[in-house]
């Protein structure tokens, strides 16, 4: 799958508003760092509103930024790689930018999704998808399920002990 993981110029050159034969466009973006069913589900949601999802990724360096010392859990290329697998991600894009907008400008895509906890005004990209003649999409999130809430029930559960010890 790793014929998914895609450069911006790969991704612009396959996606790019030129290119896409009339196939409609979907782009959504996160850190992605330990994949859960909320994740799962907000994909699947976003590809049903198109005919390709491209999924924009934080780089490892932006995640430390924005989540701090720890993360991300598993590495960039291993975050590419998983959410390449999955049917209904057609394209993978890391970026090393605290936000998505050169990928978003670049590619303005058909529809840009985002889930229903970031406020309408707060989704980068926004401008430039909906000056371009497209929508923005908040999809629900599913109640529970975060990388958050996972690292901290790991946490609280304390170091496993090994059956051999």
């Amino acid at each position: 799958m790793r014929s998914r993981i895609l450069s911006l110029q790969e991704a612009s050159q396959r996606f790019g508003r030129a290119n896409r034969g009339g196939k409609r466009v979907v782009f959504t973006n996160g850190c992605f760092d330990l994949l859960h069913p909320g994740h799962i589900q907000s994909l699947e949601r976003a590809r049903a509103l198109g005919d390709a999802l491209i999924v924009g990724i934080n780089s490892d360096a932006s995640v430390r930024q924005l989540k701090g010392a720890g993360r991300p859990i598993l590495p960039e290329l291993e975050r590419a790689e998983i959410l390449a697998a999955l049917e209904c991600v057609d394209a993978v894009v890391i970026f090393g930018e605290l936000t998505p907008r050169e990928i978003i400008s670049a590619l303005l895509p058909d529809v840009l999704v985002k889930g229903g906890d970031w406020a309408g005004d707060q989704i980068i990209g926004r401008e430039e998808v909906e000056a371009a003649g497209g929508r923005v999409v908040s999809v629900p999130v599913v109640a529970g399920c975060s990388t958050t809430s996972i690292l901290a029930k790991m946490r609280a559960a304390g170091p496993a002990v090994s059956k051999d010890s």
